[in-house]
């Protein structure tokens, strides 16, 4: 497939409320999003959703002018439906309780928002809003959002109630305090919040207007490196993998001094797209100490060459990749498992500790870096964004792959994950327990396919991924070959020739 070629998902329109109180004490509400949503599970961020059909039809005041003045209208929406907080004129004359009512009959459906505010006489004014940047998620997401984001004040006599669901908990707090959170690892935010954050930080009640200072190339950039806690950056490059993955990640890591951790595209705008990113470290005063590789595949290494020689960087991997990819790459410096990568920053005083973990399965000398102060793990290919892992014999191996993915579980801290394809993941320990989980189904299924009649892998591919396009099988095909192995080496399976037989 010539990822070159897919077609970037649309933007949905979506609006998010900066919420603010206490003026002579700013605080701003954030939320934390449920683990079970599949879009930003776990991160922090601000209230708001997509725009209803009905948004269009509600009536606001003072939008003349406005462009896009109902995304307006959605904000204040979401901010009623996920944080009981209403905007709008005339809400003053409503009890603390009447709200609540109010939004019990609206969440059961009983009640229209428009009709809500038609039965107590409340107008939305679009005044009462900031507009601030609007923000869209980059081309490679599986899921993107065109997203107007507003700030208001926290209408007098009100308060939040974050009614479990979609969000787990929500909390007023001083930017200053969110973003000392974030540096320390201990939530994620995605760009827009960051960039918010930042700002609120300097002064509440003009932030809206320095953030729209920002010039558009500024924020393009950003996107380009994108923050994802601090010290850890990631430039998502387009690159020749497997679906549903159209990007590889490539991670720049640290502070004064940088590693590239595997810069694998292969395509000239993309490796340009990167050199952009180094020179403007650089010309921050950065040095970029070396690049590292975590395993052999071609999506991970594509761009090594090209990096090492543009800016005479050595590479560093583990011994087995290193041979591996002799013909292709010169590897200077093994890294063993154990090793700590330390760089550091002196105007912060933080250090960043890359402890490298050899963790095999998906690929013989493939290597995780853990970074314990903030909880960070860079997974490589062992866990993804999205999608499974392919385990593919003879470089893969299921009983490898499973010691790995029990071997994170021993970290004493995991914060997020930080994979080779699709988004960082928040909620780290419980989706490794998954991978276990959904490893060890698949083989109950196999072992059940084989007790139906089932004996060869393209057999058993038919009767196990039913869930997976027909397209996909011959590489389904390969992480059967690798659970039977698993189970020929348990004693469970017998192989003669092509065919497999249970021994239980």
């Amino acid at each position: 497939m010539n990822q070159q070629l897919k077609t970037p998902v649309t933007p949905r329109d979506a609006a998010a409320m900066i919420l603010l109180r206490d003026p002579e004490d700013p605080k701003v509400l954030w939320v934390k999003r449920a683990r079970t949503l599949a879009f930003m599970a776990n991160y922090h961020a601000f209230p708001g959703g997509q725009r209803d059909a009905e948004d269009a039809e509600i009536p606001i005041i003072n939008d003349e002018g406005l462009e896009d003045a109902v995304m307006r209208t959605v904000a204040i929406r979401e901010i009623f439906e996920e944080a009981g907080v209403l905007i709008a004129r005339g809400v003053e004359k409503l009890s603390t309780e009447k709200i609540a009512k109010l939004r019990r009959a609206h969440s059961a459906d009983e009640i229209s928002f428009k009709d809500l505010l038609e039965s107590e006489g409340l107008e939305l004014d679009a005044a009462l809003l900031k507009e601030a940047p609007r923000w869209v998620t980059p081309p490679h997401m599986p899921r993107r959002y065109d997203t107007r984001f507003y700030s208001a004040w926290l209408p007098e006599g009100q308060d939040i109630e974050i009614i479990p669901g979609e969000l787990e908990e929500g909390e007023w707090i001083r930017p200053d305090e969110a973003l000392k959170r974030w540096v320390d690892g201990d939530c994620l935010i995605v760009t827009p919040i960051f960039a918010a954050l930042q700002a609120l930080s300097g002064g509440v009640h003009d932030f809206a207007d320095r953030m729209h200072a920002v010039n558009q190339d500024q924020r393009d950039h950003l996107e380009k490196r994108v923050e994802m806690r601090y010290g850890f950056y990631l430039s998502p490059l387009r690159t020749p993998t497997i679906p549903p993955a159209t990007h590889t990640n490539c991670y720049i890591v640290g502070g004064d001094e940088m590693v590239v951790i595997d810069p694998g595209s292969p395509y000239d705008d993309q490796q340009e797209m990167l050199d952009e990113v180094i020179d403007q470290f650089i010309d921050e005063g950065r040095k970029i100490r070396e690049i590292i590789i975590t395993h052999l595949h071609p999506d991970h290494i594509g761009g090594v060459a090209h990096l090492a020689q543009k800016y005479n960087l050595p590479v560093a991997a583990h011994r087995l990749t290193a041979e591996a990819i002799s013909d292709e790459v010169q590897v200077d410096r093994i890294i063993e498992d154990g090793e700590t990568i330390t760089l550091s920053e002196k105007s912060s005083g933080l250090d960043w500790r890359l402890r490298a973990m050899w963790t095999p399965g998906h690929a013989k000398g493939h290597l995780s870096f853990y970074e314990e102060r903030t909880g960070s793990l860079l997974t490589g290919d062992c866990v993804v964004g999205f999608g499974t892992v392919v385990i593919a014999p003879p470089e893969g191996n299921m009983n490898d792959y499973l010691d790995s993915l029990r071997h994170y579980l021993e970290l004493p801290r995991i914060t997020a994950l930080m994979p080779g394809h699709g988004p960082v993941i928040a909620d780290a320990k419980r989706k490794i327990e998954e991978y276990i989980d959904h490893r060890f189904e698949r083989e109950r299924m196999i072992i059940e396919a084989m007790k139906g009649g089932a004996s060869r892998s393209d057999q058993i591919v038919k009767a196990v991924y039913t869930d997976v396009p027909q397209t996909m099988h011959q590489l389904a095909e390969l992480s059967v070959l690798a659970h039977l192995g698993k189970l020929e080496s348990d004693g469970l399976v017998k192989r003669i020739d092509d065919d497999y037989r249970l021994c239980i």
